[in-house]
C-alpha cells in the first residue's frame, strides 16, 4: 500500500517564514560563507527584517528583506522600488524577498529587477557583487497550498484561449462586454482570465474599467508557456512522398477548407527565415485530409505534422494568401513555433520582430 505525504504547511507568521528562508540560503552557502540572523526592521527602515552576508574574506554585503505570503508579478515594481530605497549600497546590497510561493513568471520578474528570493518550496536565487555570490535553487513549479478558492495561475483551457487570442488579435482597450462577444467565451471565464492577466502585469484596467494589454508580445510568450502545439493538440506525423512543395500544391487545389497552415510555412508569409523543412497544419479530421493531399503515415521521418485542433479559436481569423493557401493567425502561428520542434522557437522570434515593427498590419 502506497502513503501518500503531504507537503507541510509554511510557517504563517513573517518572522517564522524568514527564519526558514534565511535556513535554506545557509544550507546553500560555501564553505566559510555566513549569514546572521535576520534583525527586524518593522518601523525602521521600511522594510521586514536585515541581516548581514559574509564571505570567508570578511567582506559584507547588507541584506533588506521583504516577506510576503504571496507575491504578484504586479507587486514586484513596488516591492523593488521599496527595497532599493532601503539599501545602502546598491552595488553590493541584497534586496531579498521571501514568500510562501513565487510562481514562474514572479521569480522572472524578481529576477529581472535585480531581486534574490527563497520561498518555502525551495525555490532560490541569491546574487551580489561585492561579496560576488550567486546561488540558485528549483523548488516547486505549481503552489502546494493553493487552496481551491483561488484562482488558477495558468492560461491553460479553450476559454483562456479565446480570451487571449481576442485581446492579442485585436488592439483594444476592452470593456468585458465587448471581449465577451469577441471572445465569445462566458462571462466568468472571461473576468478570471482578465483577473490572472491583471495579477501577472500582462493587462490593466483603468477606473472606467476598460482593459488594455500593455506589452502584447509579453502576453503571446506567457500563453505559448501554457498552450503548447504538440501538446495542446491531437499531433500526428506524415510523409509527403514528393516533397513539401508537392503537398502544398495539393492542398491548394483541394476542396478541404476546414483546415489553416500553421508553423515555417505560415510564418514566412510575414518574416520568412528560412526554406521550410516541413509542414504544421491544423485539420479537424486528419485521416480524411491526408488522404485527399496523398500522405502516408509515419512514425519516424515526418516532414508533415496535422493537428486536429483542440480549440476551435486556432482556426478564427485564418487567412487566405495569395497563393491559395490558408494560413493561421499571426498571433496563433506564433505561439505554435514557439513551442514547435526543431528550429520553430527560432523562427517565432522572427516572425515576433515582424510583428513587432508592423503591428497595423495584422491587429
Amino acid at each position: 500500500m502506497s502513503v501518500i505525504t503531504e507537503r507541510p504547511l509554511p510557517p504563517k507568521a513573517e518572522g517564522k517564514l524568514i527564519e526558514s528562508g534565511l535556513a535554506s540560503i545557509r544550507e546553500r552557502l560555501p564553505s566559510g560563507w555566513s549569514l546572521d540572523d535576520a534583525m527586524s526592521e518593522q518601523g525602521k527602515s521600511g522594510v521586514d527584517a536585515m541581516s548581514i552576508l559574509r564571505s570567508p574574506a570578511g567582506e559584507e554585503a547588507q541584506m533588506c528583506i521583504e516577506t510576503k505570503q504571496l507575491l504578484e508579478v504586479r507587486d514586484v515594481s513596488r516591492i523593488a522600488e521599496q527595497l532599493g530605497r532601503s539599501r545602502d549600497d546598491k552595488s553590493s546590497g541584497i534586496g531579498l524577498v521571501v514568500s510562501r510561493y513565487l510562481t514562474k513568471s514572479t521569480r522572472d520578474r524578481l529576477a529581472e529587477a535585480g531581486l534574490s528570493y527563497v520561498d518555502a518550496t525551495g525555490n532560490l536565487l541569491l546574487r551580489a557583487d561585492s561579496p560576488a555570490v550567486f546561488l540558485s535553487d528549483r523548488g516547486a513549479d505549481k503552489d502546494p497550498w493553493r487552496g481551491p478558492g483561488r484562482p488558477r495561475g495558468t492560461l491553460k483551457g479553450e476559454p483562456a484561449a479565446k480570451v487571449v487570442r481576442a485581446l492579442l488579435d485585436m488592439p483594444g482597450p476592452w470593456k468585458i462586454r465587448d471581449l465577451v462577444s469577441r471572445s465569445e467565451a462566458a462571462t466568468g471565464s472571461v473576468y478570471r482570465v482578465v483577473e490572472f492577466l491583471a495579477s501577472e502585469a500582462l493587462a490593466s484596467r483603468d477606473e472606467n474599467g476598460l482593459i488594455t494589454i500593455p506589452d502584447w508580445a509579453a502576453l503571446l510568450r506567457r500563453w505559448s508557456i501554457d498552450y503548447g502545439f504538440l501538446q495542446t493538440n491531437s499531433v500526428t506525423q506524415w510523409i509527403a512522398p514528393r516533397g513539401l512543395e508537392a503537398v502544398l500544391g495539393s492542398i491548394r487545389k483541394s476542396s478541404v477548407g476546414d483546415y489553416a497552415v500553421t508553423g515555417s510555412v505560415a510564418a514566412a508569409t510575414w518574416a520568412a527565415y528560412a526554406p521550410a523543412r516541413s509542414a504544421m497544419i491544423y485539420a479537424l479530421n486528419p485521416e480524411q485530409v491526408a488522404d485527399e493531399w496523398g500522405l502516408r503515415a509515419t512514425d519516424t521521418g515526418a516532414n508533415v505534422l496535422l493537428a486536429r485542433p483542440a480549440y476551435g479559436v486556432a482556426l478564427e481569423r485564418s487567412i487566405d494568401r495569395e497563393d491559395g493557401l490558408r494560413i493561421a493567425a499571426p498571433t496563433q502561428v506564433a505561439a505554435d513555433l514557439m513551442t514547435g520542434p526543431g528550429r520553430a522557437p527560432a523562427e517565432a522570434e522572427e516572425l515576433i520582430d515582424w510583428m513587432g515593427r508592423n503591428e497595423q498590419h495584422w491587429r
